[in-house]
C-alpha cells in the first residue's frame, strides 16, 4: 500500500550545479537598515499545522503571522546586497571575494554556506538553470 510513502528527494546538484543556481530573495521579507548600517531581516516563522492553529488562539492580533528578525553582519549584509535575482552563487562569490580580499576557496564556503542558511529559513529560494552571465 503507497498511501504513506515518502516522494523520493531528488537528487543533490554538483557543485558546478549549484554554484549556477540563481539565489531570489523572498517577497515576503522585509529588510531594513540599523543605524551601524547592517541588514535587518524580518522573516514570517514557519509553523507545523497544528502548533500554527494554537499560535493562532493565543495570539492578541490573528491576522498578524509570528515573524522573527535576523540582523546580519558586514559580511551577511555584503552578501544580501549581491542577492539580486540576476546574479548566480558563482557570481556572488566572485563579488564578494572581489570586494572582501578573502581567498576565492573561503568565500565560496562563506557564502554557500551563509546562502544554505538563508534558503533554509525560507529567506531566499535557489533557481536553478544560471548560465553565469551576471557577473
Amino acid at each position: 500500500m503507497g498511501l504513506f510513502r515518502k516522494t523520493p528527494a531528488p537528487p543533490p546538484l554538483s557543485r558546478a550545479e549549484a554554484l549556477a543556481c540563481i539565489p531570489v530573495r523572498n517577497h515576503a521579507i522585509q529588510a531594513s537598515q540599523t543605524p551601524e548600517g547592517m541588514v535587518r531581516l524580518r522573516y514570517p516563522l514557519i509553523l507545523k499545522p497544528w502548533i500554527a492553529e494554537l499560535a493562532q488562539r493565543f495570539r492578541s492580533a490573528p491576522d498578524t503571522p509570528p515573524s522573527r528578525q535576523l540582523e546580519l553582519d558586514e559580511l551577511g549584509s555584503l552578501t544580501w546586497g549581491l542577492i539580486d535575482g540576476r546574479r548566480t552563487v558563482r557570481a556572488i562569490v566572485r563579488q564578494f571575494c572581489r570586494q572582501t580580499q578573502v581567498h576565492p576557496k573561503e568565500a565560496e564556503a562563506a557564502v554557500t554556506r551563509f546562502l544554505r542558511e538563508l534558503g533554509r529559513r525560507g529567506i531566499i529560494g535557489m533557481a536553478i538553470g544560471g548560465h553565469g552571465k551576471a557577473d
